[in-house]
């Protein structure tokens, strides 16, 4: 279509401002002259610039560092070999071959948003279902476990591991002495100090739900459940040698192989296991069914398969979508629920507190964030409305509940409720089975002999830098996990030399002297 005037021909292409304005000069400022000055009425400059210096929200403060895809879930309608209602009444996973949309977010959790994606580090694995009963989002990492069972501690962890506060350098010493101070961090830095905290790219990576959740069915009963994504592709780590040789050539190597591999047509695919429980404290078990520090052992709580994710479209806009997606892990559908789990309930609170203050009070409104669903609410205002959530036929002079003057009606329950009986004494406590390094033995064990020695070599090399309180506090827990465990991080702190700066990201062993190489072969240049 070709609008013409007196004053400018406008084609389909043209470009325009936000207020629709055709732009006839968008090279040159007005001014006075060709060489200036400039005078303040320039509108199209001061639109272009003012959103220029407002393009970026506040970054994540944790999975900064992102990529993303849309695709979709398509439900195998069984949990196993049952059928899956005889667990959970919610409609995502009823109907074989039933397909749901999804937008799934991958990322590292400590670096800023362009840090290189080698960094050793969990990986963030959050998926958002857009739900015929709205959205749900399953917000994980690639590993099963984490540092922590109990949110209190979370802003400390996260203190700690971030770059130092007077240096913003991240610091190992640091990160060490947190973990050293907490004993049921060590499964954990197990690990990620082993070739599963480098991922080799998004697309061949496990992810984990890593809380506990309840599944509710028809009858109101509950079971504890937990998630788990397995890639199609098979699941690849790096070395610490292997990551930084990448690293020095394209430090977003994962977000380019995810791209290119759904721009060819090479779509990754994940299938959903979930492990269940029954509702109760399991007093046979030596761990806790709500400590995120643990496994459930597969030979007693077989994975059983729930569907597939296939991904399979590129996002159109990098910040319209990937940027500004927002999850929580207290967005759940019917037929889903909470389990005690004191990591799930405060990160319930801080997810979706992070995403109002991050894009705005209305940022369920964002296309990439809304339901694919009606939506009818009694909010009002706050920065950046779109519009108003009126349902069809709604007084749009009510905006509360109740009322009997054409405002929203609650909906009407047909299956029965779940009610947990809860009672006990309000404290401040841990869990009282902690087994804080029992299983870390375990997965040592499990790994195979190249990974054991490279998470030594990695332990040691990090930890020869640290006060010699720490190193004796990780090598306590490494003895008590396994014998040859705690023998050979000993051995290896002993024989290792010291080296001088702590100041260097997690397993860089020379990282540290990089300033000093920098100056070396610096090539001499004269001031111009």
């Amino acid at each position: 279509m070709t609008h013409n005037n007196d004053s400018h021909v406008e084609e389909e292409d043209t470009l325009t401002n936000r207020q629709g304005h055709p732009i006839t000069s968008n090279q040159n400022l007005r001014t006075v002259g060709n060489r200036g000055p400039a005078t303040l009425e320039n509108y199209d400059f001061l639109e272009k610039m003012s959103h220029f210096d407002r393009e970026r929200i506040p970054e994540r403060v944790v999975h900064a560092r992102g990529a993303g895809a849309h695709g979709y879930f398509e439900t195998y309608g069984t949990a196993g070999k049952d059928p899956v209602t005889k667990y959970t009444r919610a409609k995502v996973f009823q109907e074989k071959g039933k397909q749901t949309p999804v937008f799934v977010r991958f990322s590292s959790v400590i670096h800023g948003g362009h840090s290189p994606e080698t960094l050793r580090d969990p990986r963030g694995f959050a998926v958002k279902f857009y739900t015929e009963d709205g959205n749900w989002d399953l917000v994980g990492n690639n590993l099963k476990i984490f540092f922590i069972r109990d949110a209190m501690k979370f802003p400390d962890m996260i203190h700690a591991f971030k770059p130092d506060p007077l240096t913003n350098i991240q610091d190992v010493e640091r990160f060490f002495d947190f973990c050293a101070s907490s004993p049921e961090t060590f499964h954990m830095v197990t690990f990620v100090y082993s070739p599963w905290g480098i991922p080799a790219n998004y697309r061949m990576m496990q992810g984990s739900g890593v809380n506990t959740y309840k599944w509710v069915n028809s009858a109101g009963e509950a079971v504890l459940v937990k998630y788990h994504w397995e890639p199609k592709q098979g699941i690849k780590n790096l070395t610490q040698r292997e990551a930084e040789e990448i690293q020095a050539k394209n430090f977003n190597h994962a977000t380019q192989d995810l791209h290119d591999a759904i721009e060819g047509g090479d779509y990754p695919e994940w299938e959903l296991n979930v492990q269940i429980m029954s509702d109760n404290d399991h007093p046979e078990l030596d761990f806790d069914p709500l400590d995120d520090t643990k496994l459930w052992p597969e030979d007693k709580f077989p994975w059983l398969p729930v569907g597939k994710m296939v991904l399979n479209k590129n996002p159109e806009d990098y910040f319209a979508e990937v940027e500004q997606v927002s999850f929580g892990t207290g967005v759940l559908v019917d037929g889903l629920d909470f389990s005690d789990d004191k990591m799930l309930q405060g990160r319930t609170f801080s997810y979706s507190d992070t995403q109002r203050h991050r894009v705005g009070a209305n940022y369920l409104q964002l296309p990439i964030n809304a339901p694919k669903k009606r939506v009818a609410t009694n909010q009002n205002g706050g920065q950046m409305l779109y519009k108003r959530d009126l349902a069809q036929g709604q007084n749009p002079h009510i905006n509360y509940e109740p009322s009997m003057l054409g405002g929203l009606q609650e909906a009407k329950q047909t299956a029965k409720e779940y009610t947990p009986f809860i009672e006990g004494n309000l404290v401040h406590e841990s869990i009282d089975r902690q087994s804080n390094t029992k299983q870390a033995g375990e997965t040592y064990r499990n790994f195979e002999q190249w990974e054991k020695d490279e998470l030594l070599g990695n332990l040691i090399g990090d930890l020869s830098s640290c006060d010699e309180k720490i190193q004796k506090a990780m090598i306590a827990l490494a003895e008590e996990a396994d014998t040859d465990y705690g023998r050979r991080l000993k051995e290896g702190l002993q024989n290792e030399k010291e080296h001088t700066s702590t100041q260097r990201p997690l397993a860089n062993i020379d990282g540290d002297k990089e300033p000093e190489i920098a100056i070396e072969k610096g090539h001499d240049a004269e001031p111009y």
